[in-house]
């Protein structure tokens, strides 16, 4: 947004949240190229790049749309363009059309800016963006930051790209519609800072284990860094090369495991109500034949804990961590947090329902949405320094409606007219907080129905195929 600049003085509020000064604003468009740039590429994304001076879609432009488009929770073109023509028309470079009043409503050639704008250079752009926020946020042990991960998977539209790219399930009774992609998703614990996801069909020859993608992506975590996951991820493949990239782990183990790994273990600490195991971890035969890839000498120096829950329940823990049960118990309580954060990804911000109908547009909007919820993020970060809780104690979706409706919903402005009318969202940001509950939440993992989905699409190539041959409607 460009902002007209005033004399007219900024509020108490916004000088003692940082708000953004006219000076900080103007130099918003350098800010975002420093943080776009890699010294060592040849190659880096011009944001103002058209192919015309007479075009009205720049790079920059076009980019905003996309991340616009999903910070809407999916807006259709024809929302994304009518906003940019009645609001936000001081986002283009200068034109005559502009200045004369005369943008065009119509899609296509927002459409077209979208297919020339490459995908690495979304990719590369996303990654910037999401790194660069998520390096925002404190370090937890010993300033080292932790990041849960966890998969998910979104079903698309199903044309024949896509569904050769994300085959569909199958059954005894044949191929289902929708094309699935498998996610894996990691997020930082503190903030709910979203890192881009590996992106993987579920189904096909060309299917991912989680596994496979965990190993992916611990590549791309700060260094360092401290992995929380899930019985499903506690297995030494996923140990292995978490330690071998430099990061620590914090795993929950099934009971069978645990039992097996226990016995060649040896107990270090004992309590009423746990018991602590050190442990040279090696792989088993199986291990080694579905990794063929591990060294004949690999070996992780665990700790194994058992912490009771209850007289029926235990949890069972392996980490690289030097921490007592207790305490490992405890940070493992969060694990549960990106639950939560995965689902204002998928279905409060409905990244699940993405309308992209080509393999690049799908993976372009799936960046572009990352990029949107960590925007939210840091504005809830910044509402929570307000309100003096921690971020998460603050309600998703309350950070959303107030970012879309006092801000990006809002015209062009003056620096201090904007200054207020941030300061203001910050205020009424502030107030969304989650209720206090009068019980902790409990370990047990409750398994949630799945959702219907909408069958509008399929409805819609009914639809077509009737108003093509009118006779079809009549049978």
């Amino acid at each position: 947004m460009r902002v007209q600049p005033s004399s007219k003085v900024a509020t108490p509020l916004s000088q003692a949240f940082e708000a953004p000064s006219e000076q900080q604003l103007a130099s918003a468009q350098k800010l975002l190229r420093s943080v776009l740039e890699v010294p060592d590429e040849k190659e880096f994304l011009d944001l103002d790049d058209r192919p015309s001076s007479r075009m009205l879609y720049s790079n920059s432009v076009t980019l905003w749309l996309l991340i616009l488009q999903r910070m809407g929770g999916g807006k259709t073109l024809d929302e994304t363009v009518a906003y940019l023509v009645n609001h936000g028309l001081d986002l283009l470079p200068d034109n005559k059309r502009v200045r004369q009043g005369r943008v065009s409503e119509n899609t296509g050639t927002y459409s077209r800016a979208r297919t020339r704008l490459r995908l690495e250079y979304i990719r590369k752009i996303s990654e910037r963006i999401c790194d660069y926020l998520a390096k925002k946020s404190p370090g937890i042990i010993d300033g080292r930051r932790v990041f849960i991960i966890d998969g998910t998977t979104i079903t698309l539209p199903p044309t024949p790209a896509l569904r050769k790219a994300y085959p569909p399930a199958t059954n005894q009774h044949g191929e289902s519609v929708w094309p699935v992609a498998q996610l894996m998703i990691a997020t930082e614990m503190q903030s709910g800072c979203v890192l881009l996801p590996q992106i993987d069909p579920m189904y096909g020859e060309n299917n991912a284990s989680e596994a496979e993608q965990a190993r992916r992506i611990a590549l791309e975590l700060p260094e360092k860094s401290i992995i929380l996951a899930d019985a499903g991820f506690g297995i030494f493949s996923v140990a292995h090369h978490s330690v071998a990239a430099g990061h620590d782990v914090l795993f929950r183990l099934n009971h069978t495991r645990f039992k097996a790994l226990r016995r060649d273990a040896e107990m270090i600490d004992e309590g009423p109500s746990h018991k602590s195991y050190h442990l040279l971890w090696t792989p088993s035969c199986k291990d080694r034949k579905t990794n063929q890839d591990l060294p004949k000498d690999a070996a992780v120096e665990v700790v194994l804990h058992e912490v009771k829950l209850s007289d029926s329940s235990s949890l069972y823990l392996v980490s690289t961590l030097e921490l007592d049960a207790h305490t490992a118990a405890q940070l493992y309580k969060r694990r549960y947090d990106i639950e939560f954060d995965i689902r204002d990804l998928k279905v409060t911000m409905d990244a699940e329902n993405i309308r992209a109908k080509s393999v690049d547009m799908v993976e372009k909007e799936l960046y572009t949405s990352i990029v949107a919820y960590n925007l939210v993020v840091q504005f809830r970060r910044q509402a929570a320094k307000v309100a003096k809780v921690e971020p998460r104690k603050l309600r998703f979706k309350g950070i959303w409606t107030t970012l879309k409706h006092r801000l990006l919903m809002q015209p062009p402005c003056s620096i201090e007219e904007w200054t207020e009318r941030f300061d203001a969202a910050l205020q009424s940001a502030a107030k969304k907080k989650h209720p206090n509950r009068s019980h902790p939440r409990s370990y047990p993992r409750k398994a949630h129905p799945r959702r219907q989905k909408s069958t509008k699409f399929e409805k819609s190539l009914r639809q077509k195929k009737a108003d093509e041959n009118p006779e079809m409607a009549l049978r």
